[in-house]
């Protein structure tokens, strides 16, 4: 079959998934459950959150609708002491996918339709009054097994400062970034999907996904008079289905001591249309590959990043986000161990998007990320699709998306995603005769929330 016949099968394959689903549907993730509000209550489009849902997350997942069900609390019944709603706040989610690069990755088959492409389980919501969750359990189909994803455990609670609000709590949480409340940072930063199977470049600061899921922190955060947000956190590695304690064999990073994690940021309505986020935010962290003694990796990664939303027409929304990230790194254990020919590096990224949102119903978007660096023939080596043959990091990606809610717990989404230079270079990057402009990608997606 054709490349253009197979792509038009998957897209009615799609339309039809969702013609199954009527538009009368009311399933609806367990946030919106408790909170009595429609998936827009909190959301611009998931997962990109509007000011209510800021102040969810801050809360700890905890604010309930006045006629949730929850067992009594009150003095002198039998169920005094306990704080719990009466049902568990469980949510579920199903992605497939068509995914096509513009050249057949080496020695193998073009367009890969997977159904699905990843499965997952939420408890998302209250646990009592001031404790509340957001863990992710997921299946990936490549793997072929679950494994923990995004997590993040609260405990929120407000008192005052100088007269002015003051929200404050704790974090327990598997990927530093993941408690932000604004999408300029990694874990919910654009572009907000993403194939499994394409080739994407090899270099990247450690801040920028490196210790997803793999590492266990704790943190504290605070937001004074809806303004000023504070947070910093320490993280521990923790290989996830590997046995306790760590020996650090066979693991690329192994955090020594701790890794600190801090976070600065300002919000600012002006008026009642314009909204502006600034700040900034950084991570620290020595490392030893594939041991825990011995000579170490030293990682200083900081970052700016602005978010700026106008509402326009009533209820659409145009946003502009970006953020530049600056690591150096001094690659001691690696040089000693033959993977880098020199030590200090360097690797910069400047990453950009801008989004139209129509209502709640349709959004189009365009990004743009830069990434240079330190040139090293042995930490970046030539090989096929994955090399870079003249030992440069340095890659630039441009992004169109397309997405379309039928109703708001289905997404439907093209995605385009195109390279003018991959791992070093616009031409024969791999020194195997690949160019970065085969690595384009083709992306479609259908999401079932429910």
């Amino acid at each position: 079959m054709k490349k253009h016949s197979s792509l038009s099968f998957v897209v009615a394959v799609l339309f039809t998934l969702v013609a199954l689903n009527p538009s009368t549907a009311h399933a609806v993730p367990s946030f919106a459950r408790q909170t009595g509000l429609a998936c827009n209550g909190c959301h611009t489009t998931p997962p990109e959150l509007n000011g209510a849902g800021r102040r969810f997350k801050l809360l700890g997942y905890t604010d309930r609708a006045q006629n949730t069900p929850a067992v009594s609390n009150d003095p002198g019944t039998r169920h005094a002491g306990l704080d719990l709603l009466k049902t568990l706040p469980l949510s579920a989610w199903l992605e497939t996918s068509f995914t096509s690069t513009k050249s057949s990755q080496p020695g193998t088959q073009n367009g890969t339709f997977e159904l699905p492409q990843d499965v997952s389980l939420f408890l998302a919501g209250a646990w009592s009054t001031h404790v509340g969750s957001f863990m992710q359990v997921t299946y990936d189909a490549q793997a072929d097994h679950f494994s923990i994803d995004n997590t993040d455990i609260r405990y929120a609670n407000t008192t005052k400062l100088g007269g002015k609000e003051l929200i404050y709590g704790l974090t327990l949480n598997n990927n530093p970034t993941v408690e932000d409340l604004w999408h300029t940072t990694p874990a919910w930063g654009y572009p907000l999907m993403a194939s499994d199977s394409a080739p994407t470049p090899g270099a990247g600061p450690v801040i920028l996904g490196a210790l997803a899921q793999d590492v266990a922190g704790i943190g504290a955060y605070a937001m004074w008079n809806d303004h000023l947000y504070l947070a910093g956190a320490v993280y521990r590695s923790n290989h996830i289905g590997n046995s306790q304690p760590n020996s650090g064999e066979g693991f690329a990073t192994n955090i020594r001591g701790v890794a600190p994690y801090w976070r600065v940021a300002w919000q600012q309505s002006i008026g009642s249309d314009n909204y502006v986020e600034v700040g900034a935010y950084g991570l620290h962290m020595t490392s030893t590959p594939g041991a825990v003694t011995g000579l170490q990796d030293s990682f200083t990664d900081w970052a700016v990043d602005l978010q700026y939303d106008r509402t326009l027409f009533v209820r659409d929304v145009l946003s502009f986000r970006g953020s530049y990230v600056r690591e150096n790194s001094s690659l001691a254990a690696t040089f000693d161990q033959g993977g880098a020919a020199q030590s200090a590096h360097n690797l910069s990224v400047f990453m950009a998007n801008v989004e139209y949102h129509f209502g709640n119903r349709c959004s189009v978007a365009l990004g743009w990320q830069d990434t240079s660096g330190t040139a090293d023939a042995l930490l970046y080596a030539p090989g096929p699709l994955t090399g870079a043959a003249n030992g440069s990091p340095n890659s630039t990606a441009y992004t169109g998306n397309l997405s379309w809610w039928p109703v708001q717990n289905i997404q439907l989404a093209l995605q385009y995603t195109a390279y003018t230079r991959f791992n070093g270079a616009s031409t024969n990057y791999d020194g195997a005769g690949r160019n970065a402009s085969d690595n384009n990608t083709t992306y479609l997606l259908a999401r079932f929330i429910f």
